[in-house]
């Protein structure tokens, strides 16, 4: 993998430290942008997603805003090329 996922955070928020876990776990590097601390970064955020919500997760055209793990699960399983070539391991 070249070029690591993008995931968009709020220090503090649980869905956020919840879905860095899952990631951790499933040993997804990502480039982790705090979107409170960054304001460049929230304006990427509202300009990909068309809202200010997170967690968010972009790599590629594959694009989660605002999503719990299993919504992320969900929509991920909908794209194994995604999936490989994160090494994600979904089970439908």
């Amino acid at each position: 993998m070249s070029e690591r996922p993008t995931f968009f955070h709020k220090p503090g928020c649980p869905w956020c430290e919840e879905a860095l876990e899952y990631f951790a776990a499933q040993g997804v590097k990502l480039d982790i942008q705090d979107v409170l601390a960054d304001m460049h970064q929230m304006r990427q955020l509202v300009a990909l997603t068309g809202q200010s919500k997170c967690p968010s997760f972009r790599y590629k055209d594959f694009v989660v805003a605002d999503f719990s793990v299993d919504e992320f699960k969900a929509k991920a399983a909908k794209r194994p090329d995604i999936c490989g070539e994160l090494g994600l391991k979904i089970v439908p």
